[in-house]
C-alpha cells in the first residue's frame, strides 16, 4: 500500500515539476547544433553574450522568456546561447576552438566569437546572427532588440 502512495505522490509531483516549465530549452550548444543541422536542415539563431552586458541580461530576462520569442525560436530556428568569453574548449566543424586570450586580455573573447563576429570587427554584445537552413549568414544584429523587433527578424524571409 505504501508503495502504491509512493507512485501517486511521484506522479502528482511529475506534473508540476519545474523542468517542464523551463524556457531555456530551446537553447543548444555548438555540438548540438552540428549534429541537429545533419539531421534536419533549418535556419540558425546564434546569440552570443557576456557576463558584464547589461543588455544581454535584460533579452535573456524579458525578451527571450515570451511566449512568442520563446515559440519562434524553438520551433523555426536551431538557437545557440554562447559565452562570447567562455574559458572552454568547443569542438565545432571538426575543429577545437578554444580561449586563447584568457591571459592577455582582461575581456577575453573565445575564437568562436572572434570567427563569427569577424576578425577585424569590434566585438559588442548582444551579438545575434541568422543563417539560412544552408548555414550562410543572412543577418548580423549588433544590438539590443525588443521583443517586437527581434519577433519581426525572427520573422523575415531568409
Amino acid at each position: 500500500m505504501k508503495s502504491v502512495y509512493l507512485i501517486f505522490f511521484l506522479v502528482i509531483l511529475s506534473r508540476y515539476s519545474p523542468a517542464q516549465d523551463n524556457k531555456s530549452d530551446f537553447w543548444l550548444d555548438f555540438g548540438q547544433l552540428e549534429d541537429s543541422l545533419k539531421v534536419n536542415p533549418k535556419p540558425v539563431f546564434l546569440y552570443f553574450h557576456t557576463g558584464w552586458c547589461t543588455y544581454c541580461r535584460k533579452m535573456e530576462a524579458e525578451i527571450f522568456t515570451k511566449p512568442t520569442i520563446f515559440g519562434q525560436l524553438s520551433e523555426n530556428y536551431y538557437a545557440v546561447k554562447f559565452d562570447a568569453e567562455f574559458p572552454g574548449d568547443v569542438f565545432f566543424d571538426g575543429r577545437v576552438f578554444s580561449n586563447k586570450q584568457l591571459k592577455t586580455s582582461r575581456s577575453p573573447l573565445h575564437e568562436l566569437t572572434i570567427l563569427f563576429n569577424g576578425e577585424n570587427n569590434t566585438f559588442a554584445p548582444p551579438l545575434m546572427l541568422l543563417f539560412d537552413e544552408n548555414f550562410f549568414l543572412q543577418k548580423r544584429i549588433n544590438s539590443y532588440l525588443d521583443s517586437k523587433s527581434l519577433y519581426d527578424v525572427l520573422n523575415s524571409d531568409l
